[in-house]
């Protein structure tokens, strides 16, 4: 099974007319759309008051469709229109509907809401009735929008004017489209369930991050696996006192699945590290010249968490890229190179790893986040400067690979805004890199694991619950005969 595309609305708008000229009329699409509108809230609902706000174009067609749906089924629903109906499709719909019309609020009290009123593809603010109707969804504890909540852009995932409809449950048709991945968008959506209504393929490299895109290019050991042939990592540390996070780290590549890890301390912190570390190796440096010795056989290196962002970190990163070890940069290691983005750039590969939070990305990429519409626009220029593969963190966390292919994240969880939860991210993908998985797919896989082990443990998670977290999520990905 091949992962989910992201489509825009210009790509959805195609696959509508494809099938349409194909042969599928627009009324049986839009029958579809507004059963499974109908059918999304009988599944989680009880039979209640329901009024359906319908707009002039298609979205209110299949709000038209829904409702009556619903009414064939016994429930009390009634129409608030805000307009008549403007397009051939909705006018058909319309025709069919029996019940109540009101105008936009002036119909009696609910106890759900269906929005109707625009799709995705709305590009102007909401104004008017339409307006005061979205904010009268702000609070309401039953709200289903009709493929967006009608405010959204369908291609930015920002409200329209700063005002938005804001959803408990989002029935979308085919494929998801950017306003649902995108923060605010993606929260104003609620849950958002994809329902099939009979298109074609769409072919697009923007995908969802799920297991299906990565699963079966998860490292497996093998009957004849030893450690060295798992994957070797090493990972920099920082000074005395800050030698929290890369332990973190070295602890993440471990449970992950790499065969040896070694954690490389400057020598003054050596004895600060030794007393914490277990099955981590401990190795020692003086020297940039050493640091490129003790890693010359690893398989993937890590540099950045508590690295320190001083001359030493920015020379211990040239070091590893003489060892041929595929990087993972992270924190301190990327804000090291601020004044001087290319000397980074210079010297990575394209099956290297940056992993920013946004202040990081900016600081790498001035003005980017901001010059590009998305932060899907912003992370896919970013990689294509950098040469390598672009981490961009956040509630909406960013893949993206300098030859195109880009995935977003869509498990995140609240509960990884702790201290050194983005250290526990940076080994998770470096273990994964190291065990000789493609770097784009090792980093959507880690920020998957990461954010499903996030999820799992839920409130009271501190980043050292995160690695012993793994093991069970793993088998899950791995056991036989287990879905996520």
């Amino acid at each position: 099974m091949n992962a989910r595309e992201i489509l825009t609305t210009e790509q959805m708008a195609a696959a509508d007319a494809a099938a349409i000229a194909a042969g599928t009329p627009g009324l049986i699409l839009m029958e579809r759309a507004g059963k499974a509108v109908a059918d999304a809230i009988r599944e989680r609902n009880a039979a209640c008051r329901v009024a359906v706000l319908c707009g002039p174009g298609n979205n209110g067609g299949d709000g038209y469709v829904a409702a009556r749906m619903l009414k064939r089924r016994g429930w009390h629903v009634w129409v608030e229109a805000l307009a008549a109906p403007s397009t051939p499709d909705a006018r058909a719909m319309a025709a069919r509907w029996t019940g109540p019309v009101y105008r936009l609020g002036e119909g009696p009290p609910a106890d759900l809401i269906v929005d109707a009123l625009f799709g995705a593809g709305l590009s102007r603010p909401l104004e008017g009735e339409a307006l005061e109707a979205a904010r009268a969804t702000h609070g309401h504890h039953r709200v289903v929008a009709v493929d967006i909540p009608s405010g959204v852009s369908g291609d930015t995932g920002r409200p329209l004017g700063g005002t938005a409809v804001r959803a408990d449950l989002t029935v979308t048709f085919h494929r998801r489209k950017i306003g649902h991945v995108l923060e605010p968008g993606a929260s104003a959506c609620g849950e958002v369930l994809v329902a099939d209504i009979g298109l074609g393929e769409t072919p697009s490299a923007l995908v969802e991050n799920s297991p299906a895109l990565w699963r079966q290019a998860m490292p497996r050991p093998s009957a004849g696996s030893h450690k060295h042939s798992r994957g070797r990592l090493a990972v920099v540390g920082g000074d005395a006192f800050h030698t929290g996070a890369a332990r973190l780290s070295a602890r993440a590549g471990l449970r992950i699945g790499a065969g040896l890890v070694t954690l490389l301390s400057p020598a003054s912190a050596a004895f600060v590290y030794a007393p914490a570390l277990e099955a981590v190796m401990l190795a020692p440096f003086e020297t940039e010249i050493e640091v490129t010795q003790l890693a010359e056989r690893a398989d993937a290196a890590l540099i950045g968490p508590a690295a320190g962002v001083n001359a030493q970190t920015r020379n211990n990163l040239f070091a590893l890229t003489r060892t041929g070890a595929a990087l993972v940069v992270d924190a301190d290691a990327l804000t090291v190179f601020a004044d001087h983005p290319d000397d980074l750039f210079d010297v990575l590969d394209r099956d290297d790893v940056l992993t920013p939070h946004p202040g990081e990305f900016e600081r790498l990429f001035p003005g980017l986040l901001a010059s590009e519409p998305t932060r899907i626009a912003a992370a896919r220029a970013a990689a294509e400067r950098a040469g390598a593969v672009v981490l961009l963190k956040g509630a909406d966390t960013v893949i993206a690979a300098p030859d195109g292919r880009i995935a977003v994240n869509l498990n995140g969880s609240s509960w990884l805004a702790t201290a050194g939860s983005g250290d526990v991210l940076a080994g998770f993908i470096a273990g994964l890199v190291a065990q000789g998985m493609d770097s784009f797919l090792a980093a959507c896989a880690g920020a998957w694991i990461h954010a499903d082990c996030g999820r799992r443990f839920g409130p009271g998670l501190i980043a050292e619950d995160l690695p012993d977290l793994c093991p069970a999520t793993l088998m899950r990905l791995l056991g036989p005969g287990v879905n996520p």
